[in-house]
């Protein structure tokens, strides 16, 4: 989950740039790069304690030529990810290989960040935003599906367009069966339709609880709030993480929305990602997020659905809620569509 837009790559500091790599890592580029992971996250992982016992892992590891043996440099970044979750359990903690290079898309942009940008720009562009689907179920019942929260200066004119669309529904059913995670600052953007001004949502805390910043509903949203009482359902997956997750934990904490589907994966840390050579990165997580109800997270654990159902038939389960809700608060004119309707659903 990153508060800003993904993804980040850190500049080159103390944490030197490796040389570019012509093809294959050979044994020395790799123990460059153990050594650059493990500075890393010994410097930036939230979680102090394990910072210092998953660098010396990875040294360990290195010194001892366990890397060496990895069959390519796949192989050999998954294996130090390997080591560093063994210790730290955390899902965010990751090592990548890219052969196209750091950042991603080829050669032409490793030297040119804004053109890099440019290409991620067209690329969410493509898919919407990761918002491929916005429509109204039997019964006013809207939907809307979100793949990933890319940021709010590129994506939030999408987010303001799906809701205005939806405005005039009576309940609302987001599905993130899919959402692999994205910028916090959207996910607010998001649910300040759904929830008073200035509500906090969660506060993150650097390593050490030094540093504490604080993420709000928005005073103010395009179109206005879509409703701050009317029902709202989140759909979740094993697949729903990082900022997915921060969505559904964020309504169920607040009691504004009921979590239907199946535990996500959990991951909460947000953080950065680190170009260490032109041919690896790492994502290192440098915050804690802290929901203001719970005083805790979903780290390692998911978001627990409240209504548990398979995530092939979450959808209709929601939806099926969604009526059952509406029925018992509408006026006696209304009732038999809706439960014509619910009864089209099958199963009860």
């Amino acid at each position: 989950m990153g508060r800003c837009p993904l993804p980040i790559f850190a500049a080159a500091s103390a944490f030197a740039l490796i040389a570019a790599l012509p093809g294959a890592a050979t044994a020395d580029d790799r123990r460059q790069v153990a050594e650059a992971v493990a500075a890393r996250v010994q410097s930036d992982y939230v979680v102090a304690d394990k910072s210092v016992a998953a660098a010396r892992l990875v040294r360990k590891r290195a010194s001892s030529g366990a890397y060496d043996r990895a069959a390519d440099d796949k192989a050999f970044a998954d294996a130090v990810t390997s080591d560093l979750f063994s210790v730290t359990k955390d899902k965010h903690l990751v090592v990548r290989f890219r052969a196209a290079g750091f950042p991603p898309a080829g050669d032409d942009l490793k030297a040119d960040p804004a053109a890099a940008q440019a290409a991620q720009l067209r690329d969410a562009r493509r898919s919407n935003f990761s918002t491929p689907k916005a429509e109204v179920l039997g019964g006013n019942v809207g939907y809307l599906k979100i793949d990933q929260f890319h940021g709010p200066e590129e994506a939030g004119a999408t987010v303001a367009a799906a809701m205005a669309f939806l405005a005039n529904t009576d309940a609302l059913i987001f599905d993130l069966r899919d959402n692999k995670g994205g910028d916090s600052a959207t996910v607010a953007l998001a649910i300040s339709y759904l929830v008073p001004p200035q509500t906090l949502l969660v506060s993150f805390r650097d390593r050490g609880a030094a540093k504490e910043a604080q993420s709000w509903s928005v005073p103010f949203v395009p179109g206005g709030r879509w409703s701050t009482t009317k029902p709202v359902y989140v759909l979740t997956s094993g697949k729903t993480f990082s900022a997915g997750e921060e969505f559904a934990y964020d309504l169920q904490q607040l009691k504004r929305g009921t979590v239907v589907g199946a535990q996500s994966r959990g991951g909460t840390n947000p953080g950065v990602i680190h170009r260490l050579s032109d041919h690896f990165g790492m994502f290192v997580p440098n915050e804690a997020a802290v929901g203001p109800v719970s005083g805790g997270n979903w780290e390692g654990v998911g978001v627990t659905p409240d209504v548990a159902a398979e995530p092939a038939q979450a959808l209709v389960t929601a939806h099926r809620l969604a009526l059952q809700a509406l029925i018992g608060k509408a006026d006696p004119a209304e009732r038999p569509y809706l439960q014509d309707v619910l009864g089209s659903l099958g199963g009860g």
